[in-house]
């Protein structure tokens, strides 16, 4: 399969290291020369530097071969120019645009094949949704949603005092009689599938499987307190600010936005007259002592400064508020925001990438969750008679390397894994296995 990504911006770059990894034929268009020459020193594939709306780039690329073209420059008219001379001169299967602007994502043409585009990513609004339904859930950890079952995946960061220090998987599955799974460990720089005897260590990022009501309980049990969340302080008041303030106003919470420039502040304040609107600049201490925001039950940090966001979600923390949020758009952030005092990271690029892939997956495989801060993947798929996995006990099969079953759905009840359990055509199943072994999994999974 050979894949034609115009524009290596982080996105880009992101979407070409997971495919560079499963084997694919990648070819990168870019038109910044020195962009270009940092994809060549980092990446194993063909770099082209050129413009992106030339036919005559395409055919360098060898577009005639390939499978899947997807476009993630800064612009979204490029995007959707780019896609649209590919499907008028090139025969390809699958044609991807990035598009950010709100009024193109949400536009009926698009919905028609429009200029011959297959899917429109939006990471923006994924990402405002995903802090939505983050915060729906207390704002007490990331969240991993699936969407054919009401299991989730959030994580737990082990300090001195929990409960779950220097016990063993069996000791804390005995301890707390909820159905859950410990699905993987963040040690340090280590992604681990844990078993039964595997011991978790203070500093551990600890990843639990469990559906939301169970998840109540067990954080209860571990001492991880279920805060209440009705005033929000928002910083940064641009699409991805405006757009969570859209959809948590609607739930009736109360909302202030912190935003550095004028003119933007006039632009929230007319789209949201029940949100108050601060003109101010969060760096300076005084703000919180003069708006009280201390007094705020959360703060969701999505200014395009992600240091910033990262040290005023630990120091608003300091100065009472009980819940933090902070955007992190640079993936190799995530390991060091998940040691500091922030509840919650959420990175645009992960959602973007999420959908992308799953998008392009082959056969019954429904969706896929980038995780543990890259290292891993979780693969939601369908069993159909012919899949390898179809009238076979568990301990039966020969799983790729570093994978394992986490969750078995049947008829809408959720099984958890053991070795007597056989898997049935029509299960839904979820998947764990690390970001090195999804080639082995997908050629496993099409066998």
């Amino acid at each position: 399969m050979r894949a034609v990504i115009l524009g290596a911006g982080v996105v880009g770059f992101q979407i070409a290291e997971h495919l560079i990894m499963e084997g694919k034929d990648v070819v990168i268009i870019e038109q910044n020369i020195e962009r270009a020459k940092y994809l060549s020193e980092r990446l194993d594939c063909l770099v082209i530097n050129d413009e992106g709306t030339n036919i005559s780039s395409y055919k360098k690329a060898g577009m005639s071969d390939a499978s899947i073209f997807i476009s993630v420059t800064n612009s979204d008219e490029v995007n959707m120019i780019a896609c649209g001379l590919v499907a008028s001169e090139f025969n390809v299967p699958l044609k991807i645009a990035r598009v950010r602007n709100i009024d193109y994502s949400k536009s009926k043409i698009l919905g028609k094949s429009f200029l011959g585009i297959d899917l429109i990513v939006n990471s923006e609004v994924e990402t405002a949704r995903q802090i939505a339904n983050t915060i729906a859930l207390g704002a007490d950890s990331d969240v991993v949603f699936f969407e054919n079952t009401d299991l989730q995946m959030r994580n737990i960061v082990i300090n001195h005092d929990s409960y779950f220090a220097n016990k063993t998987i069996k000791e804390i599955r005995k301890a707390i009689n909820m159905p859950f799974l410990v699905t993987g460990i963040l040690r340090k720089k280590d992604f681990i599938i844990p078993t039964g005897d595997t011991t978790i260590l203070e500093g551990d990022n600890v990843y639990l499987l469990a559906t939301q009501k169970d998840f109540t309980k067990i954080f209860i049990q571990a001492g991880k307190k279920q805060e209440r969340i009705d005033r929000i302080v928002i910083v940064g008041g641009g699409r991805i600010g405006a757009l969570a303030c859209e959809y948590l106003i609607r739930t009736g919470r109360r909302i202030t936005i912190v935003e550095s420039d004028y003119e933007r502040c006039k632009v929230l304040s007319n789209r949201f007259p029940d949100a108050l609107v601060l003109n101010a600049d969060i760096s300076d201490e005084n703000i919180f002592q003069e708006e009280e925001l201390g007094k705020h039950d959360l703060i969701v940090c999505v200014t395009d400064n992600q240091e910033l966001n990262m040290l005023i979600s630990m120091y608003a923390k300091i100065m009472g508020i009980k819940r933090s949020i902070a955007l992190v758009t640079n993936s190799s952030y995530l390991a060091i925001a998940s040691k500091l005092d922030i509840d919650v990271t959420i990175n645009p690029k992960i959602s973007t990438v999420d959908a992308i892939m799953k998008f392009i997956r082959r056969g019954n495989i429904k969706s896929l969750h980038s995780t543990f801060n890259g290292k891993a993947e979780v693969i939601e798929f369908i069993v159909n008679d012919n899949n390898p996995l179809a009238e076979k006990q568990i301990k039966e099969i020969i799983f790729p390397t570093n994978s394992i079953i986490l969750s078995v759905v049947r008829n809408s009840t959720n099984i958890l894994p053991h070795g007597n359990l056989v898997i049935k055509p029509g299960d839904l199943v979820l998947m764990i296995a690390e970001k090195s072994s999804i080639p082995e999994v997908e050629k496993f999974l099409q066998e």
